[in-house]
């Protein structure tokens, strides 16, 4: 059974400018002990829909308008603002985007810790201390006594995100979900961070959401993908079944667009014409057809269905790449 399951979600921010809707409809599911990639262009609602989850959306001027986040049977969006914290944490904890703000720069990294362990576990004095060592430890932190000391200021980058992962993980959670945990941080620095962040889910046992942007690290990570554009999904499969034949028009034009061997100047890197919608007001149809290669006037006309195109594959596209394409 799925551990998370999300269902028809919508999430709207009110501006001057209109209604944006920045998550329409949008579902997935999280397995026990898999990783799910969310992946898709600058401002396609990936992180909306995981501060959804948790339930984080600021209200005003954003606002959860419908759908269910199903959570071990109990739907989250039903549940009162004071039962949260009881899940939010403890059950699921999320890392967010920038390492460099997540962190509070007058708390020193033992006083992020500490707090933690008093609130989830009880614990305080020299077991507090213990933990907080063993915690720093098992995400590759040397040293942690002088760390422990130490002011966000005093850290680098990769340390930040250690020190977030570190807080995530203390609560022992059933679900991570990583927003962007490596934007911010050089590529050898990315490495190891994903590294880590995979080992300690086969150590753990945990389900992780991993959002980005960066097809690299959902090949490299993640064993399920969702593609989303314009607050939609557009396709949802296996890591290998994606790779190896996309079926949205979409996937393949991202997949296209990765750097290989053979560019040269008569041949230069693909790219998807055109840009990405207004989100205040989206086009009627299939979101992603004024850009489509393969568009017709049904796709300007009616929106397609997330349905289910082959065993484990499913895409929203009224005339999906079939085997005969190349």
């Amino acid at each position: 059974m799925p551990l998370l399951e999300v269902h028809d979600l919508r999430t709207v921010f009110h501006t001057e400018a209109g209604t944006v809707r920045a998550v329409d409809g949008v579902s997935f599911s999280v397995e026990p002990g898999r990783i799910l990639g969310i992946v898709g262009e600058s401002g396609c609602g990936k992180s909306v829909s995981a501060l959804s989850v948790m339930r984080l959306v600021p209200d005003p001027p954003g606002r959860i308008a419908g759908g269910r986040i199903i959570w071990k049977d109990r739907d989250l969006l039903q549940l009162p603002p004071r039962q949260m914290p009881s899940i939010r944490g403890r059950e699921i904890s999320m890392i967010f985007q920038d390492p460099m703000t997540s962190l509070n720069p007058v708390f020193t990294v033992w006083r992020h810790l500490r707090e933690v362990l008093w609130k989830r576990f009880g614990l305080k004095g020299e077991a507090a201390r213990k933990r907080a060592f063993q915690a720093l430890g098992e995400v590759g932190i040397p040293d942690p006594e002088s760390r422990l000391a130490a002011y966000p200021h005093e850290l680098s980058g990769g340390m930040k995100q250690r020190i977030m992962i570190a807080l995530a993980l203390l609560c022992e959670p059933d679900l991570l979900i990583a927003d962007e945990p490596t934007t911010a941080l050089d590529v050898t620095i990315q490495k190891q961070i994903l590294f880590l962040m995979r080992e300690l889910q086969k150590r753990t046992g945990m389900a992780i959401v991993l959002i980005t942007h960066n097809l690299g690290v959902v090949a490299e990570t993640c064993d399920d993908v969702v593609v989303m554009y314009a607050g939609k999904v557009a396709e949802e499969a296996t890591v290998h079944s994606l790779f190896r034949r996309p079926t949205h028009p979409y996937t393949k034009g991202l997949l296209e667009s990765l750097p290989h061997k053979g560019l040269t100047r008569e041949k230069p890197l693909p790219m998807i014409e055109g840009t990405v919608p207004s989100l205040v007001d989206p086009p009627t149809g299939c979101r992603f057809a004024p850009r489509c290669f393969r568009a017709e006037e049904r796709c300007t006309r009616e929106e397609p269905e997330l349905l289910t195109k082959t065993v484990g594959r499913k895409a929203a596209c009224h005339f999906p790449l079939g085997e005969d394409e190349p």
